[in-house]
């Protein structure tokens, strides 16, 4: 199975992670009037394996993902709201802010 795609920002005091399944990597999806590129510059940097994902979603302030696997495992570990995931192009996309 494919790893998880992953970079942290620092922005001021936040820790931003943005976070793809590995495969979709460089990838743009579009549906209607919406698109989104998975971009290697935002999303890649390092890998991690699935058992690692939900820890480093608790260590960071702001979390961007796409993929329907980082999508899913974000809702297992009650991190994202299933009611605030988008889908574009077949592909879960979903931003969340940890207190």
């Amino acid at each position: 199975m494919a790893g998880i795609s992953y970079k942290v920002h620092r922005h001021e005091k936040e820790l931003i992670l943005a976070a793809c399944d590995e495969e979709i990597l460089g990838q743009t999806f579009r549906e209607g009037g919406m698109h989104i590129t998975v971009n290697e510059k935002f999303y890649g940097g390092d890998l991690m394996a699935e058992e690692e994902f939900a820890d480093r979603l608790r260590a960071v302030t702001i979390i961007n993902l796409v993929g329907n696997r980082v999508v899913d495992l974000a809702i297992a570990a009650g991190i994202v709201d299933p009611e605030a995931v988008f889908v574009i192009g077949g592909v879960k996309h979903a931003q969340a802010v940890t207190l």
